[in-house]
């Protein structure tokens, strides 16, 4: 293959020394990423290797700058001004001033990302650094592997939270962890699902009173019972039709709950770019839920409502998490941007020492939610997890790595092994076109979203 001319450029007198590998041949440590930044005082590319997780508050207290990654729209206009569909690790192709984590330096070797064809260029370490020479040098970068993030141990969890509360605010720790955070009590709405939802005697009657009870909850069940997703023949002209005629008790009970204790937690304005919006992200993965669970035999499925909850409210952590460390957040938020390769949990334990898994199961346990939702929200980054209800947590982690292999933005995913589906008892090829399927029916899910967030 012959390389793009502007790549030829940016090597110079480095071009012939340069070999092609195919990426999924390179040691995974030899790849570096140029991420392009900005600011009030103009751009900026850092250039680290790929799997460290760029540390952007560091950087920026190094530079005494405010540095974000730079806008979507402007990245593409760079690479399309560069006339490739990814820019490889190489200064020159903007021109722009540079800066390389130190950790770069070190490599024998360096193996940069064409973006094309799955290929990458080689090149001896000491060729990078002369190509790098007038780029500054910093220690911006993070080896992930040493982050130690707390996956198995639920009940260290309280502590944990204290911990960085303490650390964060300064606050004197409480014994009881609503005051702690400040947070809101359970919604009376919530509370009167939750109620229904262990009385064996509950009837539809009970769960319509409760909705009409909140004119704009019942609103948007009626909504949502009439979207095209649903596609109900004739309109739905109450919640009682809603219920009975074509959302049924179990999802309108579960609808109900999500919505309520979404709104009872301020959305926040900030949340990183890229990513599909908190109930976008809620939409999504409680329909891929309510598919695997009823794909799953019949002896080993989970109640379909319960898994379906667990999905809608999987990233309630993120509204806890901007509550509780509002100043942090954002940190959150822009470091997700710069490192989308690196799981939340890996950054929010880095940058808080907590994670938004942890705070939101804390949460839903002192609010006497379900162990089987509360569970699943803590467990749902960790396929090892064998303890109670685990089969939740598992149909979530697996329904993320379905969506974010077909570009649901949800943050950085990883493939999932035939033995996963072969625990839940599921036909991988059945799921995948139940998966394709789903997401062919985009512009259904965002505009159920849409009609969630009007009452959040």
């Amino acid at each position: 293959m012959e390389l793009p001319v502007v790549v030829q450029q940016a090597l110079g007198d480095n071009a012939p020394g340069v070999s092609f590998r195919s990426v999924s041949q390179i040691d995974t440590g030899h790849l570096l990423r140029m991420v392009l930044l900005s600011d009030d005082q103009g751009n900026l590319q850092a250039i680290c290797r790929r799997n460290d997780m760029l540390d952007l508050e560091a950087l920026n207290k190094r530079l005494g700058r405010d540095l974000r990654m730079m806008q979507r729209r402007e990245q593409v206009r760079v690479r399309q001004k560069a006339g490739l569909q990814e820019l490889p690790a190489l200064p020159s192709l903007t021109g722009w001033p540079t800066v390389v984590d130190r950790r770069v330096d070190e490599l024998e070797a360096v193996a940069l990302e064409l973006g094309e064809q799955d290929l990458g260029l080689m090149m001896p370490g000491e060729d990078f650094r002369q190509l790098t020479a007038k780029a500054a040098r910093h220690d911006f970068a993070v080896d992930t592997a040493k982050i130690s993030v707390n996956l198995d141990n639920h009940a260290a969890d309280r502590d944990q939270l204290h911990s960085a509360i303490k650390k964060f605010t300064g606050l004197r720790i409480q014994q009881r962890l609503e005051d702690t955070l400040e947070l809101p009590p359970l919604p009376e709405t919530a509370q009167r699902i939750i109620h229904l939802r262990v009385n064996p005697n509950a009837v539809m009657g009970d769960l319509v009173d409760v909705v009409e009870s909140d004119p704009s909850l019942a609103a948007q069940v009626v909504s949502w019972a009439s979207s095209s997703f649903y596609a109900a023949a004739g309109q739905v002209r109450s919640v009682h039709d809603a219920v009975s005629r074509v959302l049924g008790f179990d999802l309108v009970m579960n609808l109900a709950m999500g919505l309520a204790l979404g709104r009872a937690l301020k959305h926040p304005k900030d949340h990183p770019d890229g990513y599909v919006d908190y109930w976008q992200q809620a939409i999504w993965q409680a329909q891929s839920a309510g598919i695997l669970a009823s794909m799953m035999p019949r002896g080993q499925r989970p109640l379909f409502g319960l898994a379906y909850l667990a999905g809608l409210l999987h990233n309630f952590g993120h509204l806890v998490l901007a509550q509780v460390f509002p100043p942090h957040f954002r940190l959150v938020c822009r470091s997700l941007e710069v490192n989308p390769h690196i799981d939340s949990s890996v950054i929010e334990h880095y940058l808080l020492g907590i994670t938004r898994e942890q705070i939101a199961a804390q949460l839903m346990e002192n609010w006497g939610m379900p162990d089987e939702v509360t569970l699943a929200i803590r467990y749902q980054k960790n396929p090892a997890y064998d303890g109670p209800h685990s089969v939740y947590a598992r149909l979530l982690w697996l329904g993320r790595q379905l969506l974010t292999e077909r570009s649901v933005a949800l943050g950085a995913g990883e493939p999932a092994t035939q033995a996963v589906y072969d625990e839940l008892g599921l036909d991988r090829e059945l799921v995948q076109e139940q998966f394709d399927e789903l997401v062919s029916r985009k512009d259904s899910i965002m505009a159920m979203a849409g009609m969630m967030s009007q009452g959040g």
